[in-house]
């Protein structure tokens, strides 16, 4: 089956939420969105440098969470859909945080910060973990404006770059790349 990618109808800056409301595509709704959209982009590459099958596992169940959280922040919450959104649960959560368990236990005890580098692996975690952070944040700045988001998907982004940043610490150990302390110049 194939259809046009192009419908433009974007072409003079505006889009339109799942319910049929247009806003501007500077819209802080579209802002969240597509950082999410990025931010699953960097899941990818990170799951590009990882052998272990379990956590490929997760990082592709982890993809799937994101789209559901692009597909709820791409709603207008004021409005009825025919959509069938899916939604996060608790567990989703819960997966987070025992895969970040699990991997702390196999890892040395941080006594500094840690600058991000070693492999080009470790690099792309830490990647991924500044672009959730910033997804964290204009997540943030809706509930700021007034607009409707889900507290669970701001305690999942908020889970997800805990797990980003020891993900990157445990890939570095996994594959022997020494972290690089932060030395502060005083």
């Amino acid at each position: 089956m194939s259809f046009k990618i192009y419908t433009k109808t974007g072409d003079k800056g505006k889009t339109s939420l799942i319910g049929g409301t247009k806003v501007p595509k500077s819209d802080v709704r579209i802002d969240a969105y597509g950082t999410v959209d990025e931010l699953n982009s960097y899941i990818g590459l990170v799951n590009d440098y990882i052998a272990d099958p379990d956590t490929k596992s997760l990082l592709r169940e982890i993809q799937d969470r994101l789209f559901t959280i692009g597909a709820a922040l791409a709603c207008d919450p004021d409005k009825e859909t025919k959509l069938k959104i899916p939604d996060l649960h608790e567990a989703d959560i819960t997966l987070l945080e025992k895969s970040i368990d699990q991997m702390n236990e196999e890892l040395p005890e941080m006594k500094s910060f840690i600058l991000p580098g070693g492999h080009v692996a470790v690099s792309t975690c830490h990647i991924a973990r500044c672009v959730c952070r910033r997804t964290e944040r204009l997540c943030v700045g809706m509930q700021e404006h007034d607009l409707f988001i889900e507290p669970l998907v701001l305690k999942y982004i908020n889970r997800l770059s805990d797990y980003l940043f020891v993900l990157a610490r445990w890939t570095g150990h996994k594959l022997g790349a020494e972290e690089i302390p932060w030395k502060p110049r005083v």
